[in-house]
């Protein structure tokens, strides 16, 4: 599978969900029964449900093309936490690179009773069962829509979406973004997102962060493929970025 860094600007994405025997999952059993009452000792609120795993991508500029799998989450965190020892599979999510009008990112810290506690990324989820359609498709638009208005309480109202997505690989994580930029500047929609996880029962995030630059990306809490995405976001250098394609590599 694919292991060096791309960034690219798509056009259109589709995914589907097709049977898949995790052969990893299948021989590692007791391994992931171990992981998964040692994480939930510590974190209780997590749940083990089902989610999709990516078994295989295709990306180009008009087309991109992801095909999941259904899998257990326990199955997915002991994979993260064992240091992703099938490199066959990744983790392929949909979110929105929420920024103000003025141009600021705005990223969300998670919460501790979360599996990533104290990460800084955007608002996301691993796609699961509820984003699936009867004919098997997956509806990325709307898992990324939706964990945007669960984790900040931002809905469709308070931001224009762009058609085009952003696909981050940097294996084993592939990230699909769309840019959601809100109608006020960044600091009042921080402000604004802080009082809703104030006024939430069980927030998934515990703080907000905002990107105004480089100098902003932080590698202790930031994933590297955030990190890519806010050099390549911010990079003034053509030969970093290629306005005609929107393919980055490094």
């Amino acid at each position: 599978m694919k292991r060096e860094l791309t960034i690219t600007r798509v056009a259109r994405v589709e995914a589907a969900a097709k049977p898949f025997t995790w052969r990893w999952a299948e021989e590692n059993r007791e391994a992931i029964a171990e992981n998964w009452q040692r994480r939930i000792a510590a974190k209780p609120k997590m749940f083990n449900g089902r989610v999709l795993m990516l078994s295989d991508v295709s990306v180009t500029p008009e087309l991109g093309r992801n095909t999941y799998f259904e899998t257990d989450y326990a199955n997915l965190v002991a994979w993260i936490d064992m240091g992703h020892p099938d490199p066959t599979v990744a983790n392929g999510f949909a979110m929105a690179a929420l920024r103000g009008a003025d141009g600021a990112f705005i990223c969300g810290v998670m919460s501790h009773d979360t599996v990533n506690g104290g990460r800084v990324y955007f608002p996301a989820g691993t796609p699961d069962r509820s984003d699936m359609r009867a004919d098997g498709t997956v509806d990325l638009a709307t898992s990324l829509t939706r964990e945007l208005a669960e984790e900040t309480g931002l809905t469709e109202t308070d931001y224009g979406i762009s058609d085009e997505w952003i696909v981050i690989e940097r294996w084993p994580a592939v990230a699909l973004m769309r840019y959601a930029t809100l109608r006020v500047p960044a600091a009042e929609g921080a402000e604004r997102i802080r009082a809703t996880i104030a006024a939430q029962d069980q927030a998934e995030l515990s703080d907000v962060r905002i990107i105004r630059g480089v100098e902003d990306i932080d590698p202790k809490t930031m994933p590297l493929y955030l990190q890519s995405f806010f050099r390549w976001s911010f990079s003034a250098d053509p030969a970093l970025s290629d306005s005609r394609t929107g393919l980055w590599s490094r």
